[in-house]
């Protein structure tokens, strides 16, 4: 498909997986996802359970310019790699902190 050579590689793959609308709705399924993994690994914090639904809502709300953006830019791709590192370091802060238990 020449016509999808402008768009980023995520949004391309799910566009030739299925069809246009629904492969939009992966992407934005995807990078909401992704957006709360790297949210949670990197930021959250204990709130109250009220004030975590506003954040959550937000962060949704907020994935809608992250899918404009991802039209062209490797959105998905850098929220993938964000959390890959996020998990790594969490792995490694545990194993480091349970070894300095024993």
């Amino acid at each position: 498909m020449e016509e999808l050579n402008g768009f980023s590689p995520s949004l391309r793959f799910f566009i030739e997986l299925t069809d246009v609308k629904t492969g939009v709705w992966l992407q934005y399924l995807t990078i909401v996802i992704l957006s709360v993994i790297v949210y949670k690994l990197g930021f959250a914090k204990k709130l109250p359970v009220i004030q975590n639904i506003i954040i959550y809502t937000c962060l949704v709300l907020g994935c809608f310019i992250f899918l404009l953006f991802s039209y062209g830019l490797p959105v998905v791709e850098g929220l993938a790699v964000a959390a890959a590192i996020l998990i790594i370091y969490k792995v490694r802060r545990h194993q480091h902190d349970r070894g300095e238990q024993l």
